[in-house]
């Protein structure tokens, strides 16, 4: 049996205070559990993918506050379970989501727990990324609850990651201290050189090419569900690849977020599932592929096969 998702959710901020990461990846990660009608102790790993955070946060590591904030066992004694609500932080970017649906598929495999709940959160350090018209990413949480699946060839496929040797073109986000001065805190630099699109264009269909090809899967079946660096980058992957524009989506900006709130980062998958599924667009398809690409630059991409098709 394949891995499958049990349940999704996303979180955006919901007044006008500063937004955090760890506050959005437990909303998120608490709605799935209300949808999936389970309690926090009933998750054996947490998977926290996000890269930005308030306050250029970086310990703890943020899993930790992820998991304390959604109280999956705090207790070891009341709420003994096998791993004992093991928690850790998987950075890889825009990638990250699909990089620990890699990591998750192979505890459940190996029996090491039952479920695996993965969390993204990226947030601007400095409070809200409405405030800052440079930077490029959304205020935006979200979670995928995986557990192994009931019927035979469902779920996920095998991951493929892919970089590129050419460092010369990317998308790159740090904190320049000598720069940052007392604000440093709340402020990150993220420098993206002059061909950094069409590059990371190029390397995502060279790679979804690849998948198709050594994982057996009809592009002309499948409805291939990608990440938005940019926001025609959806429409320029299906001219790539000749296949018909409404088979390649892209998350759009989540509700309630302002058009100059940024694109979906690390949360993209998770978000771009849910609008595909509750547009009705999933239904259309015989399977799913997701797509991430970004900052390395790097890409990944994993099938996906719904139960009850």
């Amino acid at each position: 049996m394949g891995m499958i998702i049990m349940a999704a959710s996303t979180a955006v901020p919901q007044s006008d205070a500063d937004a955090s990461s760890v506050a959005l990846a437990a909303k998120a990660a608490q709605d799935c559990l209300a949808t999936a009608g389970l309690l926090p102790e009933a998750v054996g790993v947490l998977i926290n993918t996000g890269v930005y955070r308030e306050s250029n946060t970086f310990e703890p590591a943020m899993a930790a506050l992820v998991q304390k904030e959604v109280g999956i066992n705090l207790d070891y004694l009341a709420h003994p379970v096998p791993g004992g609500g093991f928690s850790f932080d998987l950075m890889n970017g825009a990638c990250g989501v699909l990089n620990a649906v890699q990591v998750a598929r192979a505890l459940l495999e190996t029996n090491s727990t039952k479920r695996v709940l993965v969390t993204a959160a990226d947030v601007h350090p400095g409070g809200r990324a409405g405030r800052d018209d440079a930077y490029p990413y959304a205020d935006l949480g979200a979670a995928w609850l995986l557990a192994k699946g009931t019927e035979p060839d469902t779920g996920f496929g095998q991951v493929l990651l892919r970089g590129s040797d050419n460092c010369g073109a990317t998308t790159a986000g740090y904190l320049d201290i000598s720069a940052a001065g007392p604000r440093g805190r709340h402020q990150i630099t993220v420098q993206r050189d002059a061909d950094w699109a069409e590059h990371l264009l190029d390397l995502t269909a060279a790679t979804v090419t690849e998948y198709a090809r050594t994982q057996d899967v009809d592009l002309n079946r499948t409805l291939v569900v990608c990440s938005r660096p940019t926001p025609d980058f959806a429409a320029r992957l299906a001219q790539r690849l000749a296949l018909d524009p409404e088979a390649v989506v892209a998350p759009d900006l989540p509700g309630g977020q302002s058009p100059h709130s940024g694109e979906p980062h690390t949360a993209a998958p998770v978000l771009g599932y849910l609008q595909a599924v509750e547009g009705g667009l999933a239904e259309a398809y015989g399977q799913m592929l997701f797509v991430a690409a970004g900052a390395g630059p790097s890409t990944a991409c994993v099938s996906y096969h719904p139960q009850g098709r």
